[in-house]
């Protein structure tokens, strides 16, 4: 079983995120070999002022600890003003070897981009990070008229098979990193 850390990126009041979030986790934990840890950043008290030194020093936290443990991400994130928000940004910059040699997944939602923009934007600052970004992703434009007040979807079945075809791209890098890192550590 490979450990998956799903993050929650909305913080915002009234935020659609965890309809999304909730609709991916289901899936997520619907297909074998994976173990979900939900990381809401709503819930996440993460101060917004880094210390001096950059990468920060090695996190303590639980948080730090979960990040380390995850064998693979997925960010659930919404597209603000062409990017992703503030407090994605900030969970990633606190941390530094918890993303490298790690592959990581994007579901993402908007307007009419659908987060797009988001999920390029995050593809920049996680191969600086020295993560793997997975090539297929799965987005939903308008996802408020998407789904219906209890959180099904309305029309399942291509985004199940695109959340599919996500989790077993995910899973195959992250055995395939994990393996790896364990013959041979990274940046060693």
């Amino acid at each position: 079983m490979l450990n998956v850390a799903v993050i929650v990126g909305s913080t915002r009041e009234g935020r659609f995120g965890p309809v999304v979030a909730d609709w991916f986790i289901a899936q997520a934990k619907a297909h074998d070999g994976a173990q979900i840890d939900v990381i809401d950043l709503a819930e996440v008290d993460l101060p917004m002022v880094l210390p001096a030194s950059v990468p920060p020093a090695p996190q303590t936290s639980d948080l730090a600890r979960r990040l380390q443990t995850a064998d693979a991400f997925v960010f659930v994130t919404p597209e603000y003003n062409r990017s992703f928000p503030a407090p994605v940004k900030n969970v990633i910059d606190w941390h530094y070897s918890e993303w490298q040699a790690k592959p990581v997944g994007f579901v993402s939602y908007g307007s009419t981009s659908g987060g797009q923009h988001a999920i390029q934007a995050l593809r920049g600052v996680f191969a600086e990070l020295h993560a793997v970004t997975i090539r297929d992703t799965i987005s939903f434009t308008n996802p408020w008229n998407q789904f219906d007040d209890d959180g099904r979807h309305l029309d399942p079945a291509g985004p199940g098979r695109a959340a599919e075809r996500l989790m077993n791209q995910l899973l195959w890098w992250g055995r395939a990193l994990k393996s790896a890192r364990a013959e041979h550590p990274y940046g060693s």
